[in-house]
């Protein structure tokens, strides 16, 4: 008589496992676009703390050194009002997206530069910018 061997194979069948890829893909299409609008709207943020720290630099320039509306200070003269060690800095009066933020005037709000607005219109709408577009 033959005897029949009592084996249990134990594992995934091959649809079981695309089943789970799929989810897993699915999944991740659904969480990168999220990613990515998080990291420019971060960066969109970065930006306009940055511009706001230019501006209250500009203003504490001109109140140390008693400069009339309509002086333009450079980079180098605002540095000293802002923290040292910190990517603003050390940046050569460019953004995170390499821009250069421009010059800047006593009494006069500074601007984001052109090509970072545009960059980030998608996640940050002119309103954003406000009062620095």
């Amino acid at each position: 008589m033959l005897r029949k061997l009592n084996t249990k194979h134990a594992g995934f069948t091959l649809v079981e496992i695309m089943i789970v890829v799929a989810i897993i893909a699915l999944l991740a299409a659904i969480a990168v676009p999220n990613f990515l609008r998080s990291r420019k709207r971060s960066q969109a943020t970065q930006i306009l703390e940055d511009l706001r720290i230019l501006d209250s630099a500009v203003d504490q320039y001109a109140i140390e050194n008693n400069k009339p509306a309509g002086t333009n200070p450079s980079f180098a003269d605002l540095q000293t009002y802002t923290k040292s060690g910190t990517r603003l800095y050390s940046s050569a009066n460019t953004d995170i997206l390499g821009n250069s933020f421009g010059t800047f005037t006593v009494d006069v709000a500074p601007k984001v530069p052109a090509a970072t607005f545009t960059a980030l219109s998608d996640v940050a709408p002119a309103s954003f910018w406000s009062p620095y577009k």
